[in-house]
């Protein structure tokens, strides 16, 4: 499954539980030698009655992850799609928190993210690889820390990215976004995310950059905010208010894997 590009192998534990090691989800993700994703996502059994399903997201790798904002459209998609609920609203469990993801009539999917944590102060300075940046840094149930960029496609991903990331401030590690503001509506944004690299799309990222221009004044909601991979809307009324996020989710292709086979 994609969300704005950002692509997922999405495997059902609702029926039969199962672990993978890190090694086996590795390979799943790797686009030479397995499927190919930047994540891995496992349904799963709630373990409150008040919510509807568990959410487990592990990076290509293999590590285990908090949220992932994308891969919740995907998420409520499959459980339809696979029968596990007649709900177009749903309430999921992950390590970050429950999310909301909720499918709307025109077939995109908007999932109230909860509340952003902003770090006081927001906007802190790092030296990384030798130069002083600005960063915006706040949690939308992951770790993220957002730059100022003039222009997004000369920002410096490949190199600040990995450099934020393993950076000692963030023991453990952090999402890189670069956004350059456009509108007072609209932004522009690349993220290098933990354990993944740079994505087509990160729905996380994509909330925490909306957040962090609207803390600083920057913008107002709601924001689009077009990635690479495509366009997500951001919502966000300030304080401790839900952040909305709205995008695209579809199935790109289903099919059969060997748990029990080699990793």
């Amino acid at each position: 499954m994609e969300g704005a590009g950002n692509d997922f192998v999405v495997l059902d534990a609702t029926r039969e539980p199962f672990a993978l090691a890190r090694e086996q989800l590795r390979r799943l993700a790797d686009r030479h030698f397995g499927v190919g994703c930047d994540q891995v996502l496992v349904v799963q059994k709630a373990k409150d009655p008040r919510n509807d399903f568990g959410y487990r997201i592990f990076n290509a790798d293999g590590g285990e992850v908090e949220q992932c904002g994308n891969g919740a459209r995907c998420f409520v998609k499959y459980v339809r799609a696979r029968g596990l609920t007649g709900k177009n609203e749903i309430r999921v469990e992950t390590l970050g928190g429950v999310i909301v993801p909720r499918l709307e009539d025109d077939g995109e999917v908007s999932v109230d993210m909860g509340p952003p944590r902003l770090d006081a102060p927001l906007v802190q300075p790092l030296e990384v690889g030798g130069a002083r940046v600005e960063l915006a840094v706040l949690s939308m149930g992951n770790p993220h820390a957002v730059q100022l960029v003039a222009d997004v496609d000369a920002a410096p991903v490949a190199t600040q990215g990995p450099q934020l990331e393993h950076h000692a401030r963030f023991p453990d590690r952090v999402n890189a976004g670069f956004m350059q503001v456009v509108d007072r509506h609209a932004l522009r944004l690349r993220v290098w995310e933990r354990g993944a690299g740079e994505t087509l799309s990160c729905g996380t990222g994509a909330c925490a950059a909306a957040v962090a221009g609207m803390a600083r004044g920057l913008l107002d909601s709601p924001v689009r905010v077009q990635t690479r991979g495509g366009a997500l809307t951001i919502a966000w009324a300030g304080g401790d208010n839900a952040v909305w996020m709205k995008g695209p989710a579809r199935t790109v292709f289903e099919g059969r894997i060997d748990l029990q086979g080699p990793p």
